[in-house]
C-alpha cells in the first residue's frame, strides 16, 4: 500500500519521484503538497479480466505454506510493529515460499468464490512482496529495489512478476486494478503490506475466506491505535499518508477520513481525534520492516 506511479506518464512520474525521494520518512503538510501527492497517487481502475467468480465452486486454495512462513519469520517489536526476520530465512523456507507462489499461479482464480478470491489476491500480494525483498536483501527500503520499468519508476511495484491464468501481473495491478476497485473496501489497506515500517502490519497468519473479515478488522484497529496511524505532534494531529494518498477509498474528504479513524479508535485515540478537529499533516516511514532494526 504505497505511493506509486506505475500508471502515469513520464512527467507525473518525475514529479512524484521528486516529491518522495528526499529520504525514508515522508512527511507532508496539510494543504498544497498533500494535495499534489494525492493527485499523483495511483487511482483504482478495474481490470475486467478478474471480475468473474463462481459462488457455487467449493474449492479452497491451500495457504498453509504461507501461514507457516509467517508464523516462523514474523515478530512484533516493543513499538507494536510486526517485522520480518529476513536475515534468518532458511534457504529451504525461501524455496517453500517460491513454491507457494508457483502454486498460486496455477489456480484458476476466476472460478473461485468471491471470498476465496479475496484471500488469494491478498496472500499473493504479501507473499510476492516478501519474495522480492528476499531476492534483494539486504536493503534499507523496498524503494531501493529498482526493478520497475521506466526512467523515473522506483521500487518493484510495476514489474510483472506474477502470472495468473496466463496474464503477467505487477504488484501495482493486484492492488489498484483488482483489490481496490473490485472490493471497494477501505479495509483492503490494512490487509496489504509493502514491507515498510509505515505500512499497516503484515498479519502474522495467512488470509483465508473465513478469517479475512477478522484479519482486516484487527489490522485497522492495530494501525489506527498506533503512532504510525494517528499521532499528535506539537499539539496538532498528524496521520498516516495512506489517508492522503488513498483518500478516495476513505470517503473522499478529510471529514470522512476522520470518521473512519474514529470508527476503529480506542479510548485514547478517540479522545485525540475528537479534540483535534482537523488533520495538520501526513507521515510515512519507508524503512524496511526488518527485525534487525526492531525497537
Amino acid at each position: 500500500m504505497t505511493l506509486r506511479s506505475g500508471r502515469h506518464n513520464l512527467g507525473r512520474r518525475a514529479l512524484l519521484h521528486l516529491l518522495s525521494s528526499s529520504g525514508l520518512t515522508v512527511a507532508a503538510p496539510h494543504g498544497a503538497l498533500a494535495g499534489i501527492a494525492r493527485l499523483f497517487a495511483p487511482g483504482k481502475s478495474i481490470d475486467p479480466r478478474w471480475t468473474g467468480h463462481e459462488e457455487s465452486y467449493a474449492w479452497r486454495v491451500d495457504h498453509s505454506e504461507f501461514d507457516d512462513f509467517l508464523t516462523r519469520y514474523t515478530m512484533r517489536d516493543r513499538a507494536g510493529v510486526v517485522r520480518v526476520r529476513y536475515a534468518d530465512v532458511a534457504l529451504s523456507d525461501r524455496q517453500r515460499l517460491v513454491s507457494y507462489l508457483q502454486s498460486l499461479m496455477a489456480v484458476s482464480v476466476g472460478r473461485l468464490a468471491r471470498a476465496e478470491q479475496l484471500a488469494f489476491w491478498i496472500n499473493s500480494y504479501n507473499a510476492l512482496t516478501l519474495s522480492v525483498v528476499l531476492d534483494h536483501y539486504p536493503v534499507a527500503s523496498i524503494r531501493d529495489i529498482d526493478i520497475s520499468p521506466g526512467l523515473f519508476a522506483r521500487g518493484p511495484w510495476d514489474k510483472r512478476l506474477f502470472t495468473v491464468e496466463g496474464h503477467p501481473l505487477a504488484l501495482n495491478e493486484i492492488e489498484h486494478r483488482i483489490l481496490r476497485p473490485i472490493w471497494n473496501d477501505p479495509l483492503i489497506h490494512y490487509a496489504l503490506n509493502c514491507a515498510a515500517v509505515g505500512c499497516p502490519n503484515l498479519r502474522p497468519e495467512a488470509f483465508t475466506a473465513a478469517n479475512a473479515p477478522r484479519q482486516q478488522d484487527a489490522g485497522a484497529r492495530d494501525y489506527i491505535n498506533d503512532l504510525r496511524g494517528v499521532r499528535i505532534v506539537n499539539g496538532r494531529l498528524r496521520v498516516s499518508s495512506i489517508y492522503d494518498w488513498f483518500q478516495e477509498d476513505f470517503g473522499g474528504g478529510e471529514g470522512t477520513v476522520l470518521a473512519h479513524l474514529s470508527r476503529y479508535a480506542e479510548t485514547a485515540v478517540a479522545s485525540t481525534l475528537a479534540g483535534a478537529g482537523s488533520i495538520a499533516g501526513y507521515d510515512y516511514d519507508w524503512s524496511l520492516n526488518d527485525a534487525r532494526n526492531a525497537a
